[in-house]
């Protein structure tokens, strides 16, 4: 479509991806529209939109999946722009080429792009055809389940059976030996297939202490990419990302040239625009140590974005609007350059003592962390509903520091000071993470929580009735901060910014009136 500026975007999401979109249209000047379900209709994170579309149903199916009904909203607000966020339709060329047919610019890659890089199978080959190196494996286009036992043979066990369509761990299955193949295979398909409608598998070999390193790229789809260095994203539970960080640690300085210039070189052949994320397997067994393979390329926004702009200053959300508005790529790799290092931690509502499952209800409390180099990306409040129809992710915690060792201390605090009631989460497994020493040391690697965790219990409440009590406490003590000695309203909290109680927000001095035994001489 043409290029001209955009005056009004559309945020085909939800949550704090939504939220956090808004924000960056507002940042441009750009007027900026929602939709949101039935099931979100009382939410928080659309509040600051300057339009809301709702669309009819609760499910991702009948809502934020449907791309009829996506770009009749757009249309109705008059919108210049339909910004897909990640998931749902981010990464589906037919809905990028609706989006052109329907005169409305995709925040986002080219249908072709999309195309050549988001299926594992085209991407590798591309891969190849550039001479960027891939993991050892086989495409399972048109091979049988004969042929693919045979090739997993070949390349040797352990190997992972991974969808060709889709991500997030689906589709995919570690196997340790012949026996266990055919099994895993017809698993993995029949996950494909009801995730991705497309059962279509390939093959590689596994590294069972490698490193999920992935490059942040931005192009402007006429002839010009950077990067923006690179993430660990090893640490991971049943391949789905839980701590991200930037830049990746142990990487020397020509291990780091080879590997963005790689991703750049990647994006280059497919004209890239927008946003991407190329993801590569680094053995430390190689030799020479650290030697990568590319894995695949994310043709949309990151989850784990924030890492990225935190130690570049680089907005990649802005720069997706001002990209699909037309505006040339204005920045050259020399001027983007590694400011500190930075975290994020993914906080979910769900119950580790029950395998993770997710936790369902009303937030009774919420306080995200602030402070010195703390960021919380969320779309929720005290009073949200945790429902079963959407991912169950809270927030994510960021924190940057001049360095490592700063910025982990900084999530540490973070975490520590983050305030969830009412809901079982995770957030005593992510201080368990963050605080383990192979972790400070920066030893990481995909199965690191197999091997340093591999039973945690999580911290268990004893008794609904336990997490209420805490719940009315919590407000109890937020009343009586805001009200303050003087009638004056303050932050409130029961400690300072070192975590130590004071005698002006300690509850038991500021609360009065009970006690948990008797004064004496009474």
């Amino acid at each position: 479509m043409p290029d001209r500026p955009l005056r009004t975007v559309l945020i085909a999401n939800r949550g704090e991806i939504a939220r956090r979109i808004v924000h960056a249209a507002h940042q441009l000047g750009l007027r900026a529209a929602c939709v949101a379900s039935d099931a979100d209709r009382d939410a928080v994170w659309h509040q600051a939109a300057d339009v809301v579309v709702p669309l009819a149903g609760s499910t991702a199916t009948e809502t934020y999946l449907r791309a009829d009904l996506i770009l009749d909203a757009a249309r109705r607000v008059g919108a210049d722009a339909i910004h897909p966020g990640y998931g749902f339709l981010s990464e589906r060329p037919s809905f990028a080429e609706a989006c052109e047919a329907a005169g409305i610019a995709f925040v986002g890659p080219t249908a072709d792009a999309m195309r050549r890089m988001g299926g594992k199978v085209p991407a590798v080959e591309l891969a190849r055809s550039v001479g960027v190196p891939t993991v050892p494996g086989v495409s399972g286009v048109g091979l049988g389940d004969d042929d693919l036992a045979a090739a997993a043979a070949g390349i040797g066990f352990p190997v992972l059976i991974k969808a060709s369509a889709g991500g997030g761990g689906r589709g995919m299955r570690r196997v340790d030996d012949a026996a266990s193949f055919g099994d895993a295979l017809a698993a993995a398909k029949a996950e494909a297939l009801s995730a991705f409608g497309d059962d279509t598998v390939l093959l590689e070999r596994y590294f069972p202490l490698a490193r999920h390193v992935e490059v942040q790229v931005l192009g402007d789809g006429r002839g010009k990419v950077i990067h923006l260095f690179e993430r660990d994203c090893s640490i991971q539970r049943r391949y789905q990302k839980i701590i991200e960080e930037a830049p990746a640690p142990g990487l020397d300085p020509a291990q780091r040239a080879a590997i963005t210039a790689a991703a750049a070189k990647l994006a280059m052949a497919v004209d890239y625009r927008s946003a991407g994320t190329v993801e590569f397997l680094v053995d430390p067994t190689a030799e020479p140590p650290g030697g990568f393979y590319f894995l695949e390329m994310n043709t949309r926004l990151q989850v784990e974005h924030p890492v990225s702009e935190l130690v570049t200053g680089l907005d990649l959300a802005a720069w997706q609007l001002r990209l699909a508005g037309g505006e040339p790529l204005s920045i050259d790799q020399a001027d983007v350059t590694l400011r500190g290092h930075a975290f994020e931690a993914r906080l979910y509502a769900e119950d580790p003592a029950a395998g993770f499952l997710p936790s369902i209800g009303r937030l009774a409390a919420y306080r995200p962390p602030s402070g010195p180099g703390i960021r919380v990306d969320d779309g929720v409040a005290a009073g949200s509903e945790i429902t079963p129809h959407y991912d169950a992710m809270i927030a994510k915690v960021i924190a940057s520091g001049a360095d490592r060792s700063e910025a982990l201390a900084r999530l540490q605090r973070a975490l520590r000071d983050t305030v969830v009631l009412g809901v079982a989460t995770n957030i005593d497994y992510l201080q368990a993470i963050v605080g383990h020493t192979a972790f400070r040391a920066g030893d990481v690697h995909t199965r690191f929580l197999d091997e340093h965790l591999p039973a945690w219990p999580g911290a268990l409440i004893a008794n609904d009735d336990n997490a209420w009590l805490a719940a009315a406490a919590f407000e109890l003590l937020g009343a009586a901060g805001a009200a303050g000695s003087d009638g004056v309203g303050t932050t409130g909290g029961a400690a300072t910014g070192d975590g130590i109680a004071t005698a002006a927000n300690d509850p038991w001095t500021r609360l009065g009136g009970w006690r948990n035994v008797r004064e004496a001489g009474r």
